[in-house]
This record gives C-alpha cells, sequence and structure tokens, in this order.
C-alpha cells in the first residue's frame, strides 16, 4: 500500500493560544497564528501571525510574516515582513522587502534579496534538512 498524502486545504491556520509553551521544531505547510511561546525552529510554507503576547526564540522561515510580538533570533521570509509598532526583534533578517512601522524595534542587520537573487529559503531549509 502506498502512503496517502494528508490534504491541505488553502485556507488553513494554526493557532497557538498565548497559554501555549512549545519547544522543539514546528514544520507546516499552512499559515500559522501564534500567541505563545517558541523555542526552537519554526518553518511554514504560508504565513507567520506572531501576535503582541507571542514570543519566538530560535529560527524563523516563512513565506510571509507580521509581526507584532518578539524574536529573538534569525528570520528568513522569502516574500515580505511586516513589522508592527509592538515588535521586537533582535537578530538578523533575510527577506525581498521589509516594513517597519514607527515604534517597533529592530537590532540585527536586515540582508536584502531580489527576484534574481531570491532562492526558496524553505524549500532549500527542508531538503538540506539541518
Amino acid at each position: 500500500m502506498g502512503k496517502k498524502e494528508p490534504i491541505v486545504h488553502p485556507n488553513s491556520v494554526n493557532m497557538i493560544a498565548s497559554s501555549t509553551a512549545f519547544t522543539g521544531d514546528l514544520k507546516t505547510d499552512t499559515d500559522i497564528k501564534f500567541d505563545g511561546t517558541f523555542d526552537g525552529k519554526l518553518v511554514t510554507k504560508g504565513k507567520l501571525v506572531l501576535g503582541e503576547s507571542g514570543q519566538i526564540k530560535g529560527e524563523v522561515y516563512c513565506k510571509t510574516a507580521f509581526i507584532s510580538g518578539k524574536i529573538d533570533g534569525r528570520v528568513f521570509v522569502d516574500e515580505i515582513i511586516t513589522l508592527h509598532s509592538s515588535s521586537r526583534i533582535d537578530g538578523d533578517i533575510t527577506t525581498s522587502k521589509i516594513a517597519i512601522e514607527p515604534g517597533a524595534i529592530f537590532n540585527g542587520i536586515c540582508k536584502m534579496t531580489n527576484e534574481q537573487t531570491k532562492t526558496n529559503r524553505i524549500e532549500e531549509k527542508e531538503t538540506s534538512g539541518s
């Protein structure tokens, strides 16, 4: 018997509540809204929404990101990252586009990519296994 691939619904969203703490590696094909505490590596082929109470320590790989909480670590975004006024990032960002609202705190280096040099970091991360 062949292994069945799970059906992914395009409007699926994983939601992690503010009372949730998670340590380890998290990989998903869908969007994720995170209000809890996370320590590890987060990989999503979709959008990351980090709420004001959300905190991530580690590495983040995603297609797009809307950050209102705190990240301590490296962030790799294929398309655009938006840092809302309540956000704080202590770490480096690699992205194609960045939007920073007044009041946001960003301590690190931002490396901008363009369409000619952009590689899909999410796919690369999945195939490298690291």
